[in-house]
């Protein structure tokens, strides 16, 4: 069982252009994209987090039903689903503007144990950002860690949301011993401001850093490795580092590699597989509208 905590909430996506441009509801957040990607993919997956009880709360469970992932974990509160205003690029490139005050992923508490079973957990986004539930999610990162299960974490900056760069950099820092694999993109690098080489010497075993089309390089004690990126003809790229996450931990599954040890043991071989299968998936998620992350036999050869 690969674990998938932090929110669930509602894309409001541009269907044309300009400001008043009509806007299509779309089911997102990055670790409920990675948790559909997951199930896509045929990985036995969980998500933990807290969904509304509103229209958009049941929409959101429902997709994650109908992708065979466990919901079981999911808190449920009265409070609305949380909103994100996507505006799309001419490259396909997606910024947000979030409408979160009072809504309900916010308030998730840190559960007393994880699902049976589990082998990973992974974090990320506006979960560890937005209080009290970012504090909670940390005690569960940081728990399951010392309870010696593989956790991935995948920032993903959302700049607006973050009133203290600098303190979050600092909070960021203090993750970095409690992380196995830490995957973020080239942007995110950026905007923390440190190097692979500094993250890896703080705990985790592997940083992964994407560079959309240009593609994907692992930084480990053992080496690095890098593949281009898939060529495909870009609709936009809403998902896409959620598909990387998703394909990296299932890909890590299949190689028996949900461990720190044996994720530092991956060779050249190993890593070329895996970001190359990564790279595909993120490709077939940018060549079609929103996060619609492929099933496993889309990848198929």
């Amino acid at each position: 069982m690969i674990v998938v905590a932090g929110e669930a909430l509602i894309d409001l996506v541009p269907r044309g252009t300009g400001a008043l441009a009509a806007l299509q509801p779309a089911l997102g957040g990055g670790p409920y994209n990675t948790a559909v990607a997951l199930g896509r993919l045929g990985s036995p997956a969980a998500f933990c987090s807290r969904v509304s009880y509103d229209a958009f709360g049941e929409a959101l469970l429902d997709r994650l039903r109908e992708t065979g992932v466990d919901v079981s974990s999911v808190q449920r509160g009265a409070e609305p689903t949380t909103l994100a205003v996507a505006t799309v690029g001419a490259d396909g490139s997606a910024a947000y503007s979030f409408y979160v005050d009072g809504t309900a992923d916010r308030l998730f508490t840190a559960p007393s144990a994880l699902p049976p079973g589990t082998r990973a957990v992974s974090f990320g986004t506006c979960s560890l950002v937005l209080e009290p539930g970012a504090s909670a999610y940390e005690e569960l990162m940081r728990a399951a860690a010392a309870q010696g299960v593989f956790t991935a974490l995948d920032p993903n900056i959302r700049a607006g949301l973050i009133p203290d760069a600098d303190a979050y950099r600092a909070r960021f820092k203090s993750w970095l011993p409690s992380v196995s694999l830490l995957k973020l993109s080239e942007e995110d690098a950026q905007w923390l401001g440190g190097t692979p080489q500094e993250w890896l010497a703080a705990g985790p075993a592997a940083v992964v850093i994407t560079r959309g089309g240009d593609g994907l390089t692992a930084f480990t004690a053992g080496g690095e490795y890098a593949v281009p990126g898939e060529r495909v003809e870009v609709v936009d790229t809403i998902g896409a580092g959620d598909t990387v996450n998703a394909a990296l931990l299932h890909g890590l599954a299949a190689r028996g590699a949900l461990s720190t040890q044996a994720l530092a043991a991956l060779g050249p071989e190993g890593w070329t597989g895996l970001l190359g299968f990564a790279a595909r998936a993120a490709a077939v998620t940018c060549s079609r509208a929103g996060a619609e992350p492929p099933y496993a036999h889309e990848l198929e050869g």
